[in-house]
């Protein structure tokens, strides 16, 4: 029998596994970790819907979610517009990094916008469901009687995740205050950006 401290450990690597990668959620907490621009309602908006998405799989709302295949595809194809929206306005500033440096000393960027940015990012993604909902459920289900610490582990790597990647982000201050690094990132964040709502809509 799996203990519930194996089980979280276990938790902490999967969850791990599949946040730590490149996308626009992650990509959109380092440019704000770097503008240092409400950081703590950024991160604590992914970490929360996290643990709610992750609890909702363990709970069992994953089945409801096979069930209605229809809704998947009209978040993906919701999320896909987003998405190459926001690549479109990070590409524009790409071009004018000027505008993009003046953003980064504090002077733009309201906590409602990045608030409703960060909420529909991390909504409007249907891999945010098959990772939660569906894989990190299945996966803690198969623990049995230890699928909470399962759980618990997932979320805490959530909370590492999120915490480290946003607050630690302001190491890269000092090279990000010259517009070419701006133009950089948001070139890359641009082409990340469009190409995964590019193909978010065509899976959908």
């Amino acid at each position: 029998m799996t203990t519930p401290l194996l089980a979280a450990l276990a938790g902490l690597g999967t969850g791990l596994s599949l946040i730590v990668a490149i996308g626009a959620q992650n990509a959109f907490v380092l440019r704000q970790g770097i503008r240092r621009q409400h950081v703590a309602a950024v991160v604590a908006i992914c970490a929360l819907s996290d643990a709610v998405l992750i609890s909702a799989g363990i709970g069992g709302v994953g089945s409801v979610v096979r069930a209605r295949p229809s809704a998947v595809t009209a978040v993906g194809l919701l999320g896909g517009a987003f998405l190459v929206t926001y690549g479109v306005l990070a590409a524009r500033r790409a071009v004018r990094p000027q505008a993009a440096l003046t953003a980064a000393d504090g002077s733009g960027g309201s906590l409602r916008t990045a608030v409703l940015t960060c909420l529909a990012i991390t909504w409007l993604n249907p891999h945010v469901y098959l990772d939660t909902l569906l894989l990190l459920g299945s996966v803690a289900n198969g623990y049995g009687h230890s699928r909470w610490g399962f759980g618990a582990g997932a979320v805490t790597g959530s909370v590492v995740w999120f915490t480290g990647l946003g607050f630690g982000a302001r190491l890269l201050e000092r090279p990000f205050s010259r517009p070419g690094s701006w133009r950089a990132l948001d070139a890359a964040i641009a082409c990340t950006m469009i190409a995964l709502g590019v193909l978010m809509a065509v899976r959908a």
